[in-house]
């Protein structure tokens, strides 16, 4: 058990030649930043971590969707009876068309993906580009997969959150 410097000890350490390093920690207990010669360990400023980790999982999710989008653009291709048939559809598209759409916005959205994860700023601008158009579409897609659609207008909003609020300089995460 170690012990606890008290009141009349100071809580920084001397260093080898008898100057004292300014503390990491204030008397309240909040970071005051980054010590002399740490070369930046320590704890990440305040809420980093929901970002970070939303924007990560916002990348993992592009990755996905762009791939689940390419095989959806494939399968609509390949056979036209894959979705039902709808009706009067105020925005009717024939499902080659559909194809055709989401064959390449999931390609885009894969490479997009892959650049969110790989700490790239231009696949943020892009991802949030790329999922509002996606909840756009999704809308029109309604009438063809329903449960799916709002799922992914869900995920949609989700990314342009994570995208939007993460600040890489704040975070450590390379750029």
């Amino acid at each position: 058990m170690t012990q606890q410097p008290h009141s009349t000890q100071q809580p920084h350490s001397t260093s080898t030649g008898g100057e004292e390093k300014p503390p990491v920690w204030n008397d309240a207990g909040r970071h005051t930043g980054q010590a002399p010669g740490t070369r930046g360990y320590g704890p990440p400023p305040s809420g980093a971590g929901l970002a970070v980790g939303g924007a990560v999982f916002a990348g993992v999710l592009m990755l996905m969707n762009g791939v689940i989008a390419i095989l959806q653009g494939i399968s609509a291709l390949a056979k036209d009876d894959v979705y039902t048939r709808v009706g009067d559809y105020v925005y009717s598209i024939n499902l080659t068309g559909w194809g055709v759409i989401l064959l390449c916005l999931g390609a885009v959205g894969a490479v997009t993906g892959w650049g969110i994860l790989r700490g790239m700023s231009w696949a943020r601008v892009c991802g949030i580009v790329l999922a509002s158009l996606s909840a756009i579409l999704q809308f029109m897609f309604l009438p063809y997969a329903p449960i799916w659609s709002v799922i992914m207008i869900a995920v949609d909003v989700f990314v342009i959150w994570a995208l939007a609020v993460y600040d890489p300089k704040t975070s450590g995460a390379p750029q």
